[in-house]
């Protein structure tokens, strides 16, 4: 064999090999076997129930907020804030507790850490926003409170904060010799934008509305504010939607009669649909997307970067969700793994239980608010406090799909290393809580 046909052979046996096992893997497809068509079933479900609730209101806000991330935002804005040289109270405490300003889940925050990244925000500070925003969601640990106890829901809020800092500092303290040097984060050039500070702050706080109210959940408890702002949800998102208008034509320059047509088509589809919103709302995307891609200049480059990280996140996300569906199931439902086994793992406050919740947690896909109910039928099993703590430290953070993207973003070693971070923080809190605080 001469070396052109060597060359030639190694270009193609991955290819062989591919369709070899998926011919192998199709061959011998346990389709006879209960449990194994049981976790196929769980994972298309759960893919549909994914596509159904968290595609349109969850992700397409993200990722219009990370494209405008990648525009609207300057490199050395980004570095001097949240760079390797930035103030490390204020980029770590920004980072930490953004959660709080948003009620998403460990997929949803994806295309929003994927944006500061690209821009050149340093490791450290980019994985604290990462943990923390799914994390740190006050509805989430006020949840917590009320149903799993204060102590819980403190635990909770506490761990999560500390998590993030900590997680932040071991990760750009173990890669300190990656990326930009201060030499070169010198050369950038200072910040130069078109518009003031404050107009910027404002677009960034009306996309932000946007994705916080069409996503804001019924809250258990109908007498407090949150239960008056999901009541009044879908107004307060038109009413950002309006406000976004407004900076489409004042400060992105696009020609009224088109966007007041785009404006014009959404209102009518929520006339005609009144209990169907998301019709309205998927309208309205539609309509932002035109007007962005037949406005050019800074209007063009935001769907350009938004298109972007969604062609690279959504597939990831599919797929992980599968995957988990198919091992783990659904919220009431099973996939592979029985539950039973789960329930039985987690008795206790052993090592071995908060680590195994942890793992658990970190594989399994929790949407907003999902953990709570999840957790405390666990707990009604059996489980014991340290590990249920274990879990909802790692669990809203972390799932198989949110690891994939991750991964695609920031490479599988630092991946790996952030995820080992997370698991054995949950792990020794849980022993910790469980031993001492309970």
């Amino acid at each position: 064999m001469n070396g052109e046909e060597a060359l030639r052979w190694r270009a193609e046996w991955r290819p062989l090999a591919l369709l070899a096992a998926l011919f192998i893997a199709l061959y011998f497809l346990p389709l006879s076997n209960p449990r194994f068509t049981q976790g196929l079933v769980q994972g298309i479900h759960l893919a549909k129930w994914y596509a159904r609730e968290h595609v349109l209101l969850c992700l397409v806000p993200a990722f219009f907020i990370a494209g405008a991330i990648s525009v609207f935002i300057s490199d050395a804005a980004v570095m001097r804030y949240l760079g390797r040289n930035a103030n490390k109270v204020l980029a770590y405490g920004v980072a930490a507790v953004s959660g709080s300003l948003l009620a998403v889940c460990s997929c949803t925050v994806l295309p929003l850490f994927a944006g500061i990244h690209r821009r050149g925000a340093g490791l450290g500070p980019a994985t604290a926003f990462l943990y923390s925003g799914p994390a740190i969601n006050v509805l989430a640990i006020t949840l917590t409170a009320s149903v799993l106890g204060w102590q819980m829901g403190l635990a909770r809020a506490l761990g999560a904060v500390l998590f993030a800092v900590v997680i932040g500092l071991a990760m750009a303290f173990i890669f300190r010799r990656e990326g930009a040097t201060a030499g070169e984060e010198m050369k950038l050039p200072p910040p130069t934008t078109a518009r003031p500070l404050w107009k910027s702050a404002l677009f960034f706080a009306i996309l932000t509305a946007i994705l916080v109210f069409a996503t804001w959940g019924r809250p258990e408890n109908t007498d407090g504010v949150a239960f008056l702002i999901f009541r009044a949800k879908w107004w307060l998102t038109a009413a950002a939607a309006l406000a976004l208008s407004l900076v489409l034509v004042e400060w992105l320059e696009l020609e009224r009669w088109r966007v007041g047509a785009g404006a014009l088509a959404t209102v009518i589809a929520a006339l005609v649909l009144p209990r169907h919103p998301q019709v309205a709302f998927a309208v309205g995307a539609v309509a932002l997307s035109l007007l962005l891609a037949g406005g050019g200049g800074e209007a063009r480059g935001w769907l350009d970067e938004s298109w972007g990280f969604a062609k690279q996140i959504l597939p990831l996300l599919f797929i992980g969700v599968l995957v988990a569906g198919f091992f783990l199931g659904r919220p009431g439902h099973e996939g592979v793994v029985p539950a039973a086994w789960v329930a039985s793992a987690v008795g206790g406050n052993s090592l071995v239980a908060n680590l195994f919740a942890s793992v658990a947690g970190a594989l399994m896909y929790f949407a907003t608010l999902t953990e709570v109910p999840i957790v405390q039928g666990l707990m009604a099993n059996g489980m014991g406090q340290g590990p249920a703590l274990a879990l909802l430290l790692a669990g809203p953070a972390l799932s198989l799909p949110n690891m994939l993207v991750i991964a695609s973003v920031m490479g599988w070693k630092k991946t790996s290393v952030y995820v080992a971070l997370v698991v054995i923080m949950a792990t020794l809190s849980g022993l910790l809580y469980g031993n001492f605080v309970v």
